[in-house]
C-alpha cells in the first residue's frame, strides 16, 4: 500500500537523524538555552532578513497556534479567520479552550481570506454602536498556503496587512506548510517578503523534513514573558536542543527549501496525470496538496493500492479527495500512482 494521506507520515531527513545520533550523548543546557538553538535562531534571522526578530521553537502546529494567539490577545479579544481556516475546523477547539473566540468570516471556495470581506467585517464591527459589548477582533489569522493548498499573492498580503494596520490588530501567518507555499511555481513572494508582511509567523518543520518542530518568528514584536507563556502551556521542551538542532540542519545549505521543492514537483506530476485523464480538480492548488474530484468507480480503483483522504462529498456520485506529497515522497511511488491514474 502506497500512502498519500498527509505530509507527516515519514520521520525526518537523514541529515537530521544523523546529527541527532551524533550528538545523542552530548550534555547541554535545557529549555532551548544551548548552542544549537542559538545557531538555528541566527540562521533563521538571516534567512528572513530580520536581525531584530525574536525566534522561539515549539513542537507542533496546534500548540503553536494556541500559544501565539493567546499571547497576542487580551481576555476580551478574539481571532479573525476564514471559515475554512485550520484553527476553526481542525484544531478541536484549541483556541476556544484558551478562552478566545474564533471569529470566522466567509472565505472563497479556494479557502483564502478575501481582503474585501475582511475590511467589510471590521468596518461593520466598529460601525456598530454596541461593539464594546462584543468580542473584539485582536488578531487576523491566515495560513500560507491555505488549508486547500492555495496561495495568497504578495499584493493580497499587502492589502490584508494594511487593513490590519488601519484597525491596529496583529496579522499572524500559520506556516505549517510554509516551505511548500514559498517553493510553489505560482508563488510571487519569498521568505523575506512574507516575514515583513506580518507581525508573527512560523516556519513549519513537522511537515517539511523535521521529526517535529515549528520555529516561531516575531517581526519587531517583543511579547513580554513569551517563554514563560510557553512553559505555562506545558509546551517548553526540556531537551530543547532537539528542536534547535533540527532547524539548524534545515536552514544549512538551503535544505528546507530543496525538500519543499521536491514535494511540489511530485505533486505537480500527480496534478498533470489527473488533468490528462480529464479529472477536475476541486481547488487550483500548486503546492504539495492535490484535490481531484473522483467518481465512485475511480475511487475504488485507486483505493485498492493507494491511501488518500476524503476531503468533501459533492453528491451521491462525486467526492473530492486529497493526495498529499511530502519532502520524502519517492518518485517511484508517484510513478505507480500515475500509471494507475491512466487506467481510471
Amino acid at each position: 500500500m502506497i500512502r498519500f494521506e498527509s505530509d507527516y507520515q515519514e520521520g525526518c531527513h537523514e541529515n537530521i537523524l544523523k546529527r541527532l545520533s551524533e550528538t545523542n550523548l552530548e550534555q547541554s543546557s535545557g529549555y532551548g538555552n544551548d548552542i544549537y538553538c542559538e545557531h538555528a535562531k541566527d540562521l533563521i534571522k538571516k534567512a528572513v532578513g530580520l536581525e531584530q526578530a525574536e525566534v522561539y521553537f515549539l513542537v507542533g502546529g496546534t500548540q503553536t497556534n494556541k500559544i501565539i494567539i493567546s499571547a497576542l490577545l487580551s481576555p476580551c479579544e478574539g481571532v479573525v479567520c476564514a471559515a475554512s481556516g485550520h484553527i476553526n475546523v481542525h484544531e478541536s477547539g484549541a483556541i476556544e479552550n484558551a478562552g478566545h473566540k474564533v471569529l470566522a468570516i466567509s472565505s472563497r471556495h479556494d479557502g483564502l481570506l478575501d481582503y474585501k470581506e475582511l475590511e467589510d467585517y471590521l468596518e461593520n464591527f466598529y460601525s456598530d454602536p454596541t461593539h464594546e459589548h462584543m468580542v473584539q477582533p485582536g488578531v487576523v489569522y491566515i495560513s500560507f498556503p491555505s488549508e486547500n493548498g492555495t496561495l495568497y499573492t504578495k499584493a493580497n498580503l499587502e492589502k490584508i496587512k494594511k487593513i490590519c494596520e488601519k484597525y491596529k490588530i496583529y496579522l499572524f501567518i500559520d506556516g505549517a506548510r510554509l516551505g511548500y507555499g514559498l517553493m510553489s511555481e505560482k508563488a510571487d513572494l519569498n521568505l523575506k517578503e512574507l516575514a515583513n508582511l506580518c507581525d508573527v509567523f512560523y516556519i513549519g518543520g513537522t511537515k517539511c523534513g523535521a521529526l517535529f518542530g515549528e520555529a516561531v518568528v516575531f517581526n519587531n514584536l517583543n511579547i513580554k514573558n513569551f517563554k514563560t507563556l510557553i512553559k505555562q502551556q506545558g509546551a517548553l521542551l526540556a531537551k530543547g536542543r532537539l528542536l534547535g538542532l533540527q532547524f539548524e540542519e534545515l536552514f544549512k545549505d538551503n535544505l528546507y527549501f530543496e525538500l519543499a521543492k521536491h514535494a511540489n514537483t511530485q505533486a505537480m506530476r500527480i496534478r498533470r496525470a489527473f488533468e490528462a485523464q480529464g479529472v477536475k480538480l476541486f481547488y487550483d492548488s500548486y503546492t504539495n496538496q492535490q484535490f481531484p474530484v473522483l467518481n465512485k468507480s475511480q475511487f475504488e480503483y485507486l483505493n485498492k493500492d493507494f491511501k488518500f483522504e476524503l476531503w468533501q462529498i459533492i453528491n451521491e456520485e462525486l467526492s473530492a479527495y486529497r493526495f498529499c506529497t511530502s519532502w520524502a515522497t519517492n518518485s517511484n511511488a508517484v510513478d505507480a500512482l500515475i500509471n494507475a491514474i491512466k487506467n481510471i
